[in-house]
């Protein structure tokens, strides 16, 4: 196997540009586009792995196993993350020491400038978790090696692991409006996600094609506790407000029941109030936080099952797979 500096003599660099180049740092280091091509050339010519996925040894011996990363973003939606690793960690797959982890953070609109993907050379597939309507763009367009999933986006190039989100918010407004609500509100989190904008699309189809006259207003803020207090306190300055609330993540439903306490709103009786995800603290607010189910532990399985798959060349690298969300009836809203 070729080693850094094999690779390095060979280019005539020296070992350090090597090792930024193979290491996914080029860019930062302002190493010139010629320079990296070569570079990345001849390491392919001389066989190079890195050995974060080189062997692997186990009780049988010795067998090579691919190494994953889990590319997730920098921002609210980290505290998804523990419900995605114990998706992986509790399957059989993980236990039995198919595939190597790695987490790779990276902030939103600037996973065009993550060397390790253009290198393909730190892991052998990629799952990009989260990623906005300008990293899906650039994925798009990008010619890249290495096999990827793509986790909650739709794509015509790369494997897609979703929920259908558009029939998410179509269930919360037609139970809004089955309660014969008539004045019901959104809060939307001021995020690049399309999994947002499919509930919000989902909700507002519904409302605009019910029977009945349906007034909706909309509420923007952070995705966080702190962004749904914010939006709900503007709510709470109206004088005819919404008698009903879906809050498009479980963050900032629990921010509005914190305004909502503080201003002596009784919840569900004066505004009933549904979030999104069904995060672990939603059944222990008070009054317990009806919430939409995200199933994250069953699509990051399916996500790594893909992935290796793809690997493996077993299955076709654009194969999409939906899962349905559900609803989870507490004391926040009415039947």
């Amino acid at each position: 196997m070729a080693t850094i500096r094999e690779i390095a003599e060979k280019v005539g660099v020296s070992v350090g540009t090597a090792s930024f180049v193979l290491n996914g740092k080029a860019e930062e280091m302002r190493i010139s586009k010629k320079t990296q091509e070569r570079v990345l050339e001849v390491a392919k010519a001389l066989g190079y792995q890195p050995s974060l996925s080189a062997r692997r040894l186990r009780a049988k011996g010795e067998q090579e196993v691919p190494v994953i990363a889990i590319l997730w973003t920098l921002d609210a939606r980290t505290s998804l993350i523990s419900r995605f690793l114990q998706g992986i960690q509790t399957k059989a797959m993980y236990q039995e020491g198919l595939f190597e982890l790695v987490i790779q953070p990276y902030e939103n609109d600037k996973l065009s400038e993550m060397g390790s993907l253009k290198t393909g050379l730190r892991f052998n597939g990629a799952i990009v978790a989260n990623a906005s309507d300008k990293d899906m763009a650039y994925l798009e367009q990008a010619d890249l090696k290495i096999p990827m999933v793509v986790y909650q986006r739709q794509s015509q190039k790369y494997a897609t692991v979703a929920v259908d989100s558009k029939k998410a918010g179509m269930d919360v407004a037609t139970r809004f409006i089955n309660n014969n609500h008539t004045h019901v509100g959104i809060v939307i989190p001021e995020i690049s996600s399309e999994a947002v904008d499919l509930r919000r699309q989902g909700f507002y189809e519904v409302c605009r094609d019910s029977k009945q006259a349906i007034q909706v207003e909309e509420y923007y803020g952070d995705f966080s506790e702190k962004g749904g207090y914010a939006a709900v306190k503007q709510m709470l300055q109206q004088k005819a407000r919404p008698t009903a609330l879906f809050c498009l993540s479980d963050h900032m439903a629990i921010g509005a029941l914190s305004a909502l306490h503080e201003e002596n709103v009784k919840v569900p009786e004066e505004l009933q109030l549904v979030g999104h995800d069904n995060i672990s603290s939603t059944q222990f607010t008070i009054p317990p936080l009806s919430t939409v189910h995200l199933p994250v532990e069953e699509m990051a399985e399916a996500c790594v099952r893909q992935l290796l798959k793809i690997i493996r060349s077993e299955t076709e690298p654009t194969e999409s797979i939906y899962f349905s969300s559900m609803f989870v009836q507490r004391g926040s809203s009415s039947i």
